[in-house]
């Protein structure tokens, strides 16, 4: 099956970029918007619409795959590509890659991938963003070519050997700290709330009292609100830095600070994502480790997810061969091409830590879906209800296509 045409379609994302260097200065709020200037190359405002760029990828039948292009939120930050340009990305999508993909043969999409991978304008790999996008499209065009779904081709291309089966949901709250999580109750949610822990002052305090209290709220209102004691979800926080800036870095500190919130938790389980930010992924993975070593020592049931820093499939494998945390936080499109998610997310498990399929809400439907199924075929512990920061539209997209996803190919199996 030949790819016929190459269409770019600029669009919009689930959310905005935040300048998250500018934010961490104590930015403050004018509504929705930050007041102030930002701080991070690239950005025109601190709070700025995020873009996207649909990738269509016409095949000789007609059949159309689409992929989005799409960056995180808090781009330009932690080693991470700046602010992702739809016009800009249009343009080098006409000029450089439709040439590339014109004619080609759409059922193998790993040689592809790799095709874009390669590709170099003025110096330079394609943007994360980019890669992200058209490599969602090719495993689309693969999947559409041989008349299955996305995850059965990642399935059967990388012989994973793990059933393609509905897979916990981690929901984010945004600044809605309160009313989101009776919606994440309400829809059993698997992982909650996120907390969006990102400023010391306001949303941690100064001893880490601010972010204690929410998590007992949070608890408290899970055992009231839950239909029945089966509903036992994860409570994980991304406190983005706080608790390291908090505790002068001090592992010793942090780890007593951590420990108190998983007995606070109880009697479910404690996640706490990018405790501290150690300026480089060396020192990060140091630091994880130091204090995962700590929480250990104490018993403790922490478990620490990694984010920041740990962008790249590289980067991947070196904080699991330091077992620097219980659960990598396969962020999607700061890995670029589809590919690298498939291979982090399988290195991850087979390792024995945990492989959080995640992202953020600044993407759009069309990479959440592409994702969760991709997702589902690695055997991730969790998968990001995303794009966006209203819970609803999250679950929905991502719930939705779980569910659409087993119903189809438990009908293939039945059928043979």
């Amino acid at each position: 099956m030949k790819i016929v045409d190459v269409i770019g379609v600029p669009g919009r994302t689930g959310f905005f970029f935040d300048d998250a260097a500018a934010i961490a200065r104590g930015a403050g709020h004018d509504g929705f918007l930050y007041v102030g200037e930002p701080v991070t190359p690239g950005f025109s405002a601190i709070r700025q619409p995020g873009e996207s760029l649909s990738v269509l990828l016409i095949l000789e039948d007609g059949q159309v795959a689409h992929g989005d292009c799409a960056a995180v939120q808090y781009s330009g930050v932690g080693g991470r590509d700046p602010v992702f340009n739809a016009i800009t990305a249009a343009e080098v999508l006409r000029s450089y890659v439709t040439p590339l993909l014109l004619g080609a043969e759409a059922t193998d999409f790993q040689q592809l991938a790799a095709l874009i991978d390669s590709l170099n304008v003025d110096g330079h790999q394609l943007h994360t963003g980019m890669r992200y996008g058209v490599s969602q499209a090719l495993l689309d065009a693969a999947a559409k070519s041989r008349r299955i779904t996305i995850a059965e081709v990642v399935r059967d291309d990388y012989s994973t050997g793990i059933p393609i089966e509905v897979i916990p949901m981690f929901v984010q709250s945004g600044d809605e700290r309160y009313n989101n999580v009776d919606k994440m109750i309400l829809k059993q949610a698997g992982a909650m709330p996120h907390g969006l822990v990102n400023h010391v002052g306001t949303k941690l305090g100064a001893q880490g009292e601010i972010l204690a209290e929410y998590v007992e709220w949070v608890r408290n209102r899970v055992l009231a609100l839950r239909l029945d004691d089966t509903y036992n979800p994860t409570l994980h926080f991304d406190v983005y830095g706080t608790v390291g800036v908090a505790f002068d870095q001090d592992t010793v500190r942090m780890a007593d600070y951590l420990a108190r919130l998983a007995e606070i938790a109880a009697p479910f389980t404690l996640r706490i994502e990018q405790p501290m930010d150690a300026g480089s992924t060396p020192a990060q993975i140091v630091a994880m480790r130091d204090l995962r070593d700590a929480l250990r020592a104490k018993g403790s049931r922490v478990h620490l997810a990694i984010d920041e820093w740990c962008n790249t499939l590289a980067d991947i494998h070196q904080f699991v061969e330091a077992e620097a945390a219980d659960v990598i936080h396969v962020k999607t499109p700061d890995l670029g091409s589809i590919t690298d998610t498939i291979e982090a997310l399988l290195h991850v498990r087979r390792s024995g830590l945990s492989a959080y399929s995640g992202g953020t809400c600044n993407e759009t439907e069309r990479s959440a879906q592409i994702c969760t199924q991709v997702a589902m075929a690695c055997g991730a512990v969790q998968v990001l209800a995303k794009p966006g920061m209203g819970v609803d539209e999250g679950l929905m997209i991502v719930g939705n296509e779980m569910e659409r996803t087993v119903a189809l190919v438990n009908s293939r199996t039945q059928v043979r």
